[in-house]
């Protein structure tokens, strides 16, 4: 029993990379799919690809729609200004009628004494 256990500390040190807990999955790996792991690494390299360029594509609408987000925005608020200002001059307009229509109390007084001293002078 001595000797085999010698004979593993010889393999060990012949090879120190065997105790490498990553030769060891390496060694595992190849051992359970021998071959077909270069095809494995490449239908995963394949699916990365795939994954990275819908991410790209993903991101490039994202910036798309937020593009036309601001643009909208931007238009509305154009919109919203423009429509402000027409409310103002209307209200201003609405205002200066009414100005127009009331009478003022000292020009309405002024008529009255006007009109009163031509019905005076009769």
């Amino acid at each position: 029993m001595a000797t085999k256990g010698k004979s593993t500390n010889d393999a060990e040190q012949a090879n120190p990379n065997i105790s490498d807990p990553s030769t060891k999955i390496e060694a595992i790996k190849n051992l359970i799919f021998g071959e077909n792991i270069q095809e494995y690494n490449s239908e995963f390299d394949n699916i990365k690809n795939d994954i990275l360029a819908k991410k790209k594509a993903l991101e490039n609408l994202i910036e798309e729609v937020r593009s036309e987000l601001i643009q909208n925005i931007d238009n509305l608020s154009t919109d919203l200004n423009i429509r402000i200002t027409e409310l103002e001059t209307n209200i201003e307009n609405k205002l200066d009628d009414l100005d127009e229509k009331k009478v003022d109390r000292r020009q309405l007084g002024q008529l009255l004494v006007s009109l009163g001293e031509k019905i005076g002078k009769e």
